[in-house]
Formats: C-alpha cells, sequence, structure tokens
C-alpha cells in the first residue's frame, strides 16, 4: 500500500492586516498580468473608434481653444507674456494625466467585476495598470506641444528635464486617489456619478486655464494647498518658464502625492479583502 504524498500547494492564500495587505512580492510575481492589463486597457481605448489615437490629440486642443477664447479674448486673463492657447494647453497636458488616471482608475474594479469574482490575484494591479495607457497618451499630446512651441517661437530652457518629475508625481497623485476610490465604489455604487462632478470642480480650482496671479493675494496661500495647483505650476515653469516655482511647494506637492498614493494602498489593501463578496 502506497502512502499518500502530501502535496504542497504552490499559493496559499491568507488573510492580511495592516501594511502586509500590500503584499510587493505577491506583485512582483504577477507583474506579467500587470503588462497584460496595461496591453489590453491601450487596445480597448482605441479599437472601433474612427479617429483613434487623434482624440488624444482633439481633446486638449479644442479645449485649450476654448479657454483661450473665454479667459484669455473675453476675460483678458493675463498669461504670463505666453499666447493663451499655449499656455492653456501646457496646462491641460498636466491635468489630463491627473484626471484620466483618476478617472480610469476609479472604475477599474467594478468594470472588472467578473475577474475580481472568480480569479485570485492582487486586486493593487488593477487601478496600476491603467497608468500606461496614460502614459502613453501624454507622450503622443506632448509632441505636439513640442510642435506648437516651435510655432509660436518659445525655446525651452534645461527646465524642460523637470517635465517627467512632475508627471510622475501627477500620476502618482491619481493614482493615489483612484486607490480611495475605486475601492469605496464598490460598496457604493453612487460614486461613479460623483466623481465626473467633483472633478470638474476641480479642474477649475486648479491653475490649468489661469495663471495662479490671478488668484488673490490674501486666498493664494490657501489656493496653493491643493497640490496639484503646485505641480501644474511647477509643470507649466518647466515647460513654458512661466510663473515662479517655489521649492517649499514643490516639496510640498511630492510628499503630499506620495503620502496620498502610500494611504491609498493602504486603504485599498484593507478593503479588497470583501471586494469578492460584495462586488
Amino acid at each position: 500500500m502506497t502512502e499518500a504524498i502530501a502535496i504542497k500547494p504552490h499559493l496559499k492564500i491568507t488573510r492580511s492586516s495592516g501594511w502586509a495587505g500590500v503584499n510587493l512580492r505577491e506583485m512582483w510575481q504577477f507583474r506579467d498580468l500587470l503588462f497584460a492589463l496595461a496591453e489590453r486597457d491601450v487596445k480597448l481605448r482605441y479599437k472601433q473608434t474612427a479617429l483613434g489615437i487623434v482624440w488624444v490629440v482633439l481633446q486638449p486642443l479644442l479645449g485649450a481653444g476654448i479657454f483661450a477664447f473665454v479667459f484669455g479674448r473675453v476675460g483678458k486673463f493675463d498669461s504670463d507674456g505666453i499666447p493663451y492657447f499655449i499656455f492653456s494647453y501646457a496646462g491641460l497636458l498636466g491635468w489630463n494625466a491627473f484626471n484620466s488616471t483618476l478617472s480610469k482608475g476609479s472604475a477599474c474594479v467594478v468594470q472588472n467585476s467578473q475577474l475580481v469574482a472568480k480569479v485570485y490575484f492582487p486586486r493593487l494591479l488593477l487601478p496600476l495598470s491603467n497608468v500606461a495607457s496614460t502614459v502613453i497618451d501624454f507622450t503622443v499630446a506632448m509632441s505636439l506641444m513640442i510642435v506648437l512651441m516651435a510655432a509660436y517661437h518659445i525655446v525651452p530652457s534645461v527646465h524642460i528635464l523637470l517635465v517627467p518629475v512632475w508627471l510622475a508625481f501627477l500620476l502618482l497623485l491619481g493614482t493615489g486617489v483612484a486607490l480611495f476610490t475605486s475601492a469605496l465604489m464598490v460598496s457604493y455604487r453612487d460614486l461613479q456619478y460623483v466623481m465626473p462632478i467633483l472633478l470638474q470642480f476641480l479642474l477649475y480650482a486648479s491653475p490649468v486655464a489661469y495663471s495662479v496671479k490671478m488668484v488673490p493675494d490674501h486666498l493664494r496661500t490657501i489656493f496653493m494647498l491643493n497640490p496639484i495647483a503646485d505641480l501644474l505650476e511647477a509643470f507649466r515653469w518647466s515647460l513654458l518658464g512661466t510663473g515662479q516655482l517655489s521649492v517649499g511647494q514643490a516639496v510640498y506637492a511630492a510628499v503630499m502625492a506620495i503620502f496620498v498614493f502610500l494611504s491609498g494602498a493602504f486603504f485599498f489593501a484593507r478593503m479588497e479583502q470583501q471586494f469578492a463578496d460584495v462586488i
């Protein structure tokens, strides 16, 4: 009579607590799935579209044109000596990177409900996989930005090398907020209707279409508590040389982006344990 051979499981799923819920080693083991999800997101974004990737350029172009007319031509807002169209386009470049990351990341868990309920994998991969398509969109739109700068005879300084740094913090901040909202949206589906409204308010509460100089002096300190405002100001300063970059504000925005991301990851990991039951 042969003895039963004990088979050691390849994967043991246990209930975790605290920061143990963010298992970096496990996420590294599932890196192929992360790349596959990112590739799927990119392909689905442009599948069965008439203009394809042209929408990536068309959206900020139309937005910049509207802002240039309303704030530049009608409102006569100051654009720091830069043509208002390219001034607005630069602001939209940074804003769209944040907005796209947050919008897609917020709905990613609900949109993949069947996958979440039936297959085990680190759920944190879902919001992280959306970053790839945002970076591709930004790269395409940034290419047009270089063309516009050449057309307006704007010579970039060495500060343009800092653009990837501000982009990284905008993506980090957007992903961090998306970790909160995506986890909450599993239980509170109303959030998917509230998010577009909140983002619309945040758009006008951030210096996307106007300069920080337009904010009254007695309100500017409170206004700059919004880390997006600091990052957009730094982003536009690196691209066009407009405004003034305060080291203190840049450090504050970077620290806030890291803090929001880490706290979002902790919150997501804690809520992840009940996704399969609730979704």
